[in-house]
């Protein structure tokens, strides 16, 4: 495939839009990347790099190396999703604690056209892609139900395990690699590293990505090869089990106090927006829904016309 700079320049775009998902706890990454064109790619790259590559390497040399492995994909891609996430932590974080109603109405409308946008995809519907999706979609919706843990844990084999799970969880749509690291009480020491640039610990999270992502992209790529139509229906439903996390209206059953003695929500239950205390905010959240919605079907008339 023979790209430009401004295609690779599109992509790192792509990736940027990726880190941003994926720094709030309930938005995956991979529902960015299916959206926008370049998830099957993304795991076939991610599956070239095995022992192949290291014998194409040795034998060919590094340019042979790059162009199996889709190298300027990857690194455009790579590059966007760091840009983001270092840059962006922040603001997420601000946004979380300020504005939540709003950062969630925006991503809530987004991941609701995504569902349609992936359904669509699906060719054939049966019995078994039925079952498939409610099995997906109850898997989602159990997860999203489950208890943070209280503690929040900081020791490098433990953050070296999170982000090997979490980062399955981000190049699955639907699933929230954030919210992940949020259950397993990983989240803030992370988001925290990222603030502080704590480098020790960035580093292991990054370790534990390699690792996780390396193994799951094969799992996730031979599912496409084989049963693709499955694929999509289970991936859709895991969207729309995926939804209850990131329902803007939230009522807050329990608080738990984390180690700055801050009193933070610990379970929460989503409600109607007109019994939430404060529904001022309904028109503004309304709309940011919609440019969410809005802009999903942008980009699938923008890839229609392309193709």
């Amino acid at each position: 495939m023979n790209r430009t700079s401004k295609d690779y320049f599109v992509i790192m775009l792509k990736g940027i839009a990726m880190g941003a998902a994926d720094v709030v706890p309930g938005v995956s990454g991979g529902t960015i990347a299916f959206i926008s064109g370049i998830y099957e790619e993304l795991l076939s790259s991610i599956s070239n790099i095995n022992i192949k590559l290291l014998k194409t390497f040795r034998n060919e040399g590094l340019k042979a190396a790059w162009k199996q492995a889709n190298g300027s994909f990857l690194a455009s891609l790579f590059a966007g999703i760091f840009i983001s996430i270092i840059s962006l932590a922040k603001l997420i974080s601000w946004l979380l604690v300020h504005q939540p109603i709003l950062l969630w109405s925006f991503f809530f409308g987004l991941v609701l056209a995504s569902v349609i946008y992936i359904a669509k995809q699906v060719t054939q519907w049966n019995i078994v892609s039925i079952i498939l999706l409610f099995l997906g979609a109850a898997l989602a919706y159990y997860i999203t139900m489950l208890n943070p843990l209280v503690s929040e844990h900081s020791s490098l084999p433990f953050i070296f395990i999170a982000g090997a799970i979490a980062i399955c969880a981000m190049i699955l749509p639907g699933i929230s690699g954030s919210f992940v690291l949020v259950l397993l009480g990983a989240y803030k020491p992370i988001l925290a590293a990222v603030n502080n640039r704590n480098f020790t610990i960035i580093t292991t999270v990054g370790l534990g990505a390699i690792i996780g992502l390396l193994s799951f992209s094969r799992v996730l790529k031979y599912l496409f090869t084989n049963y693709k139509n499955y694929t999509l229906v289970t991936l859709t439903g895991f969207i729309i089990g995926s939804l209850n996390k990131i329902w803007p209206w939230k009522k807050v059953l329990t608080y738990r106090t984390n180690s700055h003695g801050e009193q933070i929500p610990f379970n929460e239950l989503s409600i109607s927006p007109f019994s939430y205390e404060g529904n001022s905010q309904i028109m503004y959240a309304v709309v940011l829904a919609l440019v969410g919605f809005s802009l999903i079907l942008l980009l699938e008339k923008i890839a229609v016309k392309r193709q």
